[in-house]
């Protein structure tokens, strides 16, 4: 078959040009549904709790992962400058992971621990407090604003059905383990999250 009866049919080209593609992609993507270590939780994870899901909740909410990574990628500078590298068995959890490229912040992976909850109550509200040359916008509002407790329950049965470990006695105790919390606690609770489980092993 000649170049030029592909290229004057579009329609058939068309056709080649998805099944390629097609083919490409599953040749990449199928392998890693049977790897362990992309299918399977690094030692020491575990799901989010109830006030660190409805902080991940916020997070997405108020689009932070537009600016700040959690993908810490396997060279020296990054692993010099955040940590331990991101492992895919770290996100199995996470539905939909909040890996990414964008840096205008700090990547946020191994933020865990490093700062007080003090720290990153003054930040959220004023981040030039803490970090002068920031350009990062406050949010005071979510030390103000109070979590709803009429939907935890559902998010978690849903995600218990995505393969996270979360059991009865968890889920029918979520609305009263973020009741009277903010979404500041909230927030707070999942950043210093982030990343402890590697860093528990190393």
């Amino acid at each position: 078959m000649k170049h030029e009866a592909i290229e004057t049919n579009i329609g058939f080209m068309m056709i080649l040009i998805i099944l390629t593609i097609s083919v490409g992609g599953l040749i990449q993507i199928v392998p890693l549904f049977f790897q362990q270590t992309t299918t399977q939780p690094v030692e020491g994870l575990k799901p989010y709790s109830a006030l660190e899901l409805a902080g991940r909740d916020v997070y997405i909410r108020e689009g932070c992962y537009v600016c700040h990574s959690q993908m810490i990628r396997p060279f020296r500078a990054e692993t010099e400058r955040y940590g331990h590298y991101s492992l895919a068995g770290e996100f199995v959890y996470d539905h939909p992971f909040q890996w990414g490229s964008k840096r205008t912040g700090p990547d946020l992976h191994r933020v865990g621990g490093r700062y007080s909850d003090d720290w990153h109550r003054v930040h959220l509200n004023n981040p030039r407090d803490v970090v002068p040359e920031s350009i990062m916008p406050g949010y005071p509002w979510l030390a103000k604003t109070e979590l709803p407790t009429d939907t935890i329950s559902a998010r978690m049965t849903v995600l218990r059905t995505l393969g996270l470990p979360y059991t009865d006695d968890e889920i029918a105790k979520a609305p009263e383990a973020i009741k009277g919390k903010t979404e500041a606690d909230a927030l707070i609770a999942y950043l210093q999250n982030l990343g402890t489980a590697v860093k528990t092993r190393r």
